[in-house]
């Protein structure tokens, strides 16, 4: 969230990106700072995924992500 937060601020537009286990900390934390980007999550868990495992959870996520980014 951190990071995310630094990046927009900076003129750079981007989306929030995690598993849906971190629903409630990343409300929490975008409270914390004071900001709440976009964002999407994604199915968990991500760690020992498979490569191609991890292209089909991109291939769900990306129309998301686009529209994220591109909303105005």
């Amino acid at each position: 969230m951190h990071d995310i937060t630094d990046i927009e601020r900076r003129g750079v537009p981007g989306v929030f990106v995690a598993s849906s286990v971190f629903v409630d900390a990343a409300q929490q934390q975008g409270e914390a700072l004071g900001f709440q980007p976009p964002r999407v999550f994604v199915e968990h868990p991500i760690q020992d995924r498979t490569d191609d495992e991890m292209r089909t959870i991109a291939e769900k996520a990306v129309e998301t992500l686009v529209e994220r980014l591109t909303a105005g």
